[in-house]
C-alpha cells in the first residue's frame, strides 16, 4: 500500500505568549506539489504515517467511549444528500483542488475551523492529498497533528556540546484524519472518515461540528439493560394495578397520579436503578433472580454477540464472556458470603511456575465443606477474619 503524495501543506501553531493555554497564531510554511514533496524532508518523516493511518482498523461501534481511533459519519437531514454537509464540502475542495494555490486557500479555510475549537494546541499542522494509484483514481485527505515535544536537546558541536530545540515535533504521538474511511483494501465508505486522537482529548470531535460517532458497545448495552430495567418495572408495577408512567418524577412530562405510598415506592426504585446505573463501580443490587437474569442476558448477547464480562470478587478479578453467566460462570450465596465458580475442561499457566499447577483437584462437595467451615470458624471466632 503505497501512496503517492498529491499536495501538502505545512502549518506551524504556536502561543503568542508565555501561557500554553493562552491565545494562539498559526503561520503557513509550505505547501508542496508532488514533485516538490519528493525533494522534502517531509517524505522521510511523513511517508510511513500514510499507510500506518490507512491500516489502523476501528470499529463504528467502539469497544469502549474512550478509543483512540473512532469512525465518524456525516450528517444530513432525512432526503438530503452529501453535499448538504459542511464539513464534506470542505473536504472536498480539498481533494478536488488543482493547483497548490487552491490547496493552499483550502487548508487556510480548514485550520481557521481547528482554530476556532477549545482543543487547538501548538504544533505542527499537516494537511495532504495522497492516491493509492493501484486502486484508487480519488485521492484520500489526510489531516495531521503533531504536537511539539518540550526539552528536547541535540549534540551540536565540541565548544556547547548541546543546543535547545525549540520546535520539535515527532511522530510517536500524531493525531490523524482520514478521509474517506477504508475499512478494507480496495473499499472506501464515501459517508465515512477515520479520527485518531488521544482517548482524554477530543482535538477532532469539537472541530467537526458537522460529524456524528455511533454509541460504543458498552453504551449499547447499557441501553439495552436499562430497556429490561424499564419492562421490569412496568410488568411489576401494573401487577399491583399501579399504570408505569406514574413513576414520573415532578416536572417529567407525564401523567401523575396521586402520590401514594405504592407511587412513592415506585420512584424509589426507579431512582435506585438510575444511581446504579450511573455509578462508575457498582455492587451486585441482589434484585433479580437468576431464571430473570439469563433471560436478560440472553437477549442482550443476541444483539452483541462476544462482549466480555469482568468483575471483581474483593481483589479477585474474573474476566470472561456474557454468555459464559449460567454457562461457565455461576454466583452464589454460602454462609452469607459470595461464591463465584468457574467451571471448564482444562487449565492454562502462564509466567512462572507455581506450585498449584502440581494440584489433584478435590471433588466440589469436599471444598464446599471445607469453604463453609471457614465460614463458621471466623463468625465464631475461632479464626481470623480474612481482610
Amino acid at each position: 500500500m503505497k501512496f503517492a503524495v498529491q499536495y501538502l501543506s505545512f502549518f506551524v501553531i504556536q502561543n503568542e505568549g508565555s501561557d500554553p493555554n493562552g491565545p494562539k497564531k498559526y503561520k503557513h510554511y509550505q505547501t508542496l506539489t508532488h514533485e516538490e514533496y519528493q525533494d522534502s524532508e517531509l517524505k522521510a518523516f511523513l511517508d510511513g504515517e500514510f499507510k500506518r493511518i490507512a491500516k489502523r482498523k476501528a470499529e463504528v461501534n467502539a469497544v469502549s467511549e474512550n478509543v483512540p481511533t473512532k469512525i465518524g459519519r456525516f450528517i444530513v437531514e432525512p432526503g438530503y444528500d452529501l453535499t448538504s454537509n459542511p464539513n464534506y464540502n470542505l473536504f472536498q475542495r480539498l481533494r478536488t483542488a488543482t493547483d497548490k494555490t487552491e490547496f493552499h486557500h483550502c487548508s487556510d479555510d480548514v485550520l481557521r475551523l481547528y482554530m476556532d475549537t477549545i482543543s487547538v494546541r501548538g504544533g505542527a499542522f499537516v494537511l495532504a492529498t495522497a492516491k493509492l494509484n493501484d486502486l484508487f483514481d480519488d485521492p484520500f485527505l489526510f489531516l495531521f497533528k503533531c504536537d511539539f515535544e518540550s526539552k528536547i536537546a541535540r549534540v551540536s558541536d565540541e565548544r556547547s556540546l548541546i543546543t535547545q530545540v525549540e520546535m520539535a515535533i515527532n511522530a510517536k504521538n500524531i493525531k490523524s484524519i482520514q478521509y474517506p474511511h477504508m475499512p478494507e483494501e480496495g473499499m472506501i465508505e464515501e459517508w465515512e472518515l477515520k479520527i485518531h486522537q488521544a482517548s482524554h482529548a477530543r482535538y477532532f470531535e469539537d472541530f467537526l461540528k458537522y460529524v456524528s460517532y455511533e454509541k460504543s458497545k458498552p453504551e449499547i448495552v447499557a441501553d439495552q439493560v436499562m430497556g429490561l430495567v424499564h419492562q421490569y418495572m412496568e410488568t411489576k408495577w401494573q401487577a399491583a394495578d399501579i399504570p408505569y408512567y406514574d413513576v414520573a418524577e415532578e416536572g417529567e412530562d407525564a401523567p401523575s397520579a396521586p402520590v401514594t405510598e405504592e407511587v412513592a415506592a415506585m420512584r424509589q426504585e426507579k431512582q435506585q436503578f438510575d444511581v446504579w446505573a450511573a455509578g462508575e463501580k457498582r455492587e451486585l443490587q441482589e434484585k433479580w433472580a437468576h431464571d430473570h437474569v439469563m433471560e436478560a442476558t440472553k437477549q442482550i448477547v443476541e444483539l452483541q454477540p462476544d462482549l466480555e464480562l469482568k468483575f471483581k470478587l474483593d481483589d479477585i478479578l474474573i474476566k470472561g464472556h456474557m454468555d459464559d453467566y449460567g454457562n461457565n460462570i455461576h454466583i452464589a450465596r454460602m454462609n452469607g458470603r459470595y461464591v463465584v465458580l468457574i467451571e471448564g475442561d482444562s487449565f492454562q499457566f502462564e509466567k512462572g511456575v507455581s506450585p498449584i499447577e502440581l494440584l489433584h483437584p478435590e471433588e466440589m462437595q469436599e471444598v464446599l465443606q471445607r469453604v463453609g467451615n471457614g465460614v463458621r470458624r471466623r463468625a465464631s471466632g475461632e479464626a481470623p477474619p480474612l481482610d
